[in-house]
């Protein structure tokens, strides 16, 4: 008879190790090359959101807050709905904090799928949905967004749908590809969400950082998709504040209380004081998300120069904080082996792309990079990289 600790972890989450962002800043650390892996910045947020913490703190607001999030929060993300997207919730009822955004997805999956059912997500996908999905017994059913363009291919869409769809996990600004999905693809997701009488759950935690022309569109505003979707957003990617883990989900209230049911199981509540600053940062002036996105903007044009300067064929970012490029033009056949050896070949990390997909070969050869770092820092990052065009380093 085997052991009941010779493998205790239950076999639905036998597949999931160690994430690939921690082990690629683990070996950034190590190598001290620089970390373009890991999706965090290395400068702080709007001083005045960091002071309203601080001030909360002092103020003794250090214990648990309302299991839905304080009052004020609340009233701020109903605002800041209304005020960017014309989107009217209730903040008593439409609206629950959480643990960063990555709780919300799990809270939402977790609600509302029983085991068997069917969530369809595009590929690349953020490495938590495949885990949320497999913690819920539920089925992952994916659609391939193909590099360089990464757009909805509508054939593969509709055949990841089928009678058993439960959910949409749908992610705009996208990461890892930096795509912001278009109207007409929200609208297809949408068309084919209420054909299968789906929910769906958008992440758009990076809302605010879209470059040039492009804008978020949240898919609840397209019409009738109130009704049917979870919205989910959080303070950390907008206002630098990752470690905070303030997020957010708002949408109806029949799948609100879905999700609140869920949670206060789950963590109960958390980061009181951390709410009274994004409470502060939402409410912030309109030039205020501008320069952000502005600065990030920056940061993403100083990366992608570097990159072709390697001889990279990169996908321009259109939002978000990452960058993806294909490393084939240097040789190299699999993006996680060259990842890996990336700290010996120019002292810089990234992250094979192959890991947030089901279709491996479909990102065989492609590497995100993370621009939310300071200018000194991606300019550095793009003379080490420009290095790596000119001697067939990968081949080696």
């Amino acid at each position: 008879m085997t052991s009941p600790t010779a493998e205790p972890l239950i076999h639905r989450m036998q597949g999931f190790g160690a994430t690939i962002f921690g082990e690629m800043s683990a070996l950034a650390a190590k190598s001290g090359a620089i970390n373009l892996g890991q999706g965090f910045p290395d400068t702080d947020g709007p001083q005045e959101v960091l002071r309203a913490a601080q001030d909360a703190i002092a103020g003794g607001r250090n214990q648990y807050p309302p299991a839905r999030g304080i009052p004020e929060l609340r009233e701020a993300i109903a605002a800041h709905q209304r005020r960017f997207y014309d989107l009217v919730v209730d903040p008593d009822s439409q609206v629950l904090v959480t643990v960063g955004a990555t709780e919300a997805i799990a809270t939402a999956v977790l609600a509302l799928c029983e085991p068997g059912d069917e969530v369809v997500t595009f590929e690349p996908f953020y490495d938590s949905y495949a885990a949320t999905i497999a913690l819920a017994g539920a089925v992952r059913r994916t659609s391939v967004l193909r590099f360089p363009d990464f757009a909805v291919a509508e054939e593969s869409l509709r055949a990841a749908f089928s009678p058993r769809t439960r959910l949409v996990l749908l992610n705009t600004p996208h990461n890892p590809t930096g795509k912001v999905f278009t109207r007409e693809e929200l609208q297809l997701i949408a068309d084919l969400a209420r054909e299968h009488d789906a929910i769906v759950v958008t992440d758009e935690v990076y809302e605010h950082l879209t470059f040039d022309e492009h804008r978020h569109l949240p898919i609840a505003t397209l019409p009738g998709m109130f009704e049917r979707t979870l919205t989910i957003s959080s303070g950390g990617k907008t206002f630098a504040t990752t470690g905070w883990k303030i997020g957010w989900l708002t949408g109806p209230e029949q799948l609100i209380t879905a999700c609140a049911t869920v949670k206060q199981f789950v963590t109960y509540a958390g980061g009181g004081p951390f709410q009274a600053g994004i409470t502060h940062g939402l409410g912030l002036p309109d030039e205020v998300f501008a320069d952000l996105a502005d600065t990030m903007q920056s940061g993403r044009d100083i990366l992608t120069a570097g990159l072709r300067d390697a001889g990279l064929t990169v996908s321009t970012a259109q939002g978000t904080y990452f960058v993806i490029a294909d490393v084939a033009p240097l040789g190299a056949t699999d993006a996680v082996d060259f990842c890996w050896r990336m700290p010996e070949l120019c002292g810089v990390v990234g992250v094979p792309v192959s890991v947030f997909c089901d279709d491996t070969d479909a990102a065989r050869t492609l590497v995100r990079f993370a621009f939310c770092k300071k200018p000194d820092v991606l300019t550095e990052a793009a003379a080490r990289l420009a290095r790596l065009g000119s001697g067939g380093v990968a081949r080696r």
